[in-house]
């Protein structure tokens, strides 16, 4: 397959050729050129596969995140990954990005094996130029999902970066339904939600009440069920505000209380108290100006932050990930990477 732009201007010329029966006039000499332009094009191609002897698929599982990934010898790899709390996703990881930023052409190819299978046309998906050029979401990576348990090849015909041939990157099917109950499963077992999702939460209160409303406690209840969860997350930052509404006292005594209500009902789901630091502020820290009620009651807040560093077990570094599963083992044990904890203000705190 050539790319887009070559193979819409080399059907041009063949629609010119056959124009208004000039066919006969043009000759065999022309059609010729033609079919050789073709040929030209086709032949100038690099093509990325492992091959039908060579495919392999791994999986890598948590309930963080599931990763199946499949090696293409000499560009990279194909990842099909699904983190807590986001949708499938798929893209091409490659360790020297061979394709020209812009479209490429996406079909279902039948493999050798299968011949009169057909193609399916999927259209042109992004290229950026980056690790990842190719990420594809939801929809488009459940059709690849599909046409691999058929025994079909995805394949992405791109122009090459730093001349004009084309560049195939082959996804083969072989070997990757020994592995899609296994990360049916893993998917199956995912968290609700991730990290990024939970790591900072802010529940609301009324004028003058410390008492946490229903959303409040979906809200906290989501934090403390990923904190069970997760070993790395060493600690929970609670902090209680106020708005600027009353005395200077009266404001630190509620954001003490709001703090607490917030402490009290995470102890109540579970959470340890040993991980919980708790601390109220006043009115000290607004997170904007206290001129209106609305901006009031951004300000009457209670903030949850979780502390996580090392996380036994991990695939967070998933780029490391990966490279290990080039190997022929099809054990894969996950890579960890610690996650230091941001810079504090002088008092520990950190608002958002």
């Amino acid at each position: 397959m050539i790319d887009k732009a070559s193979y819409q201007n080399t059907w041009f010329i063949v629609a010119r050729v056959f124009r208004h029966g000039r066919f006969l006039r043009i000759g065999l000499a022309a059609i010729g050129s033609v079919l050789g332009l073709l040929a030209s094009g086709a032949s100038a191609t690099t093509t990325y596969s492992s091959g039908m002897e060579r495919s392999q698929w791994y999986l890598a599982s948590s309930i963080f995140e599931c990763a199946l990934t499949h090696p293409i010898p000499r560009f990279g790899r194909a990842v099909f990954y699904h983190e807590a709390g986001e949708d499938l996703k798929f893209y091409l990881d490659a360790d020297r990005n061979p394709l020209r930023a812009g479209e490429a052409a996406l079909v279902i190819e039948a493999p050798t094996w299968r011949p009169g299978s057909g193609v399916r046309d999927l259209g042109y998906v992004p290229v950026k130029d980056e690790p990842h050029p190719v990420t594809l979401g939801l929809e488009l990576s459940s059709q690849l999902m599909d046409a691999l348990l058929k025994g079909m090849r995805p394949t992405f015909t791109r122009r090459a970066k730093y001349n004009d041939e084309s560049v195939r990157v082959e996804v083969n099917s072989v070997q990757f339904a020994n592995w899609y109950d296994q990360y049916n499963e893993c998917a199956a077992g995912l968290l609700p939600n991730n990290f990024r999702q939970v790591e900072k939460t802010a529940v609301y209160f009324e004028v003058d009440k410390a008492v946490l409303s229903d959303k409040g406690k979906a809200a906290l209840k989501r934090a403390v069920d990923y904190t069970l969860a997760d070993p790395s997350v060493t600690a929970v930052y609670v902090d209680g505000h106020a708005d600027g509404s009353g005395r200077r006292i009266s404001n630190r005594r509620l954001s003490k209380d709001r703090a607490e209500a917030v402490t009290a009902y995470l102890e109540q789901l579970g959470l340890p108290n040993e991980k919980i630091n708790t601390r109220y502020h006043g009115e000290r820290y607004p997170v904007v100006s206290n001129n209106s009620k609305t901006n009031k009651a951004r300000n009457r807040r209670t903030t949850v932050r979780l502390d996580r560093g090392d996380r036994p077990g991990s695939i967070d570094d998933f780029e490391q990930e990966n490279n290990r599963l080039e190997s022929k083992s099809a054990s894969v044990r996950p890579a960890s990477r610690p996650e230091p904890g941001r810079p504090a203000a002088a008092d520990g705190f950190q608002d958002f």
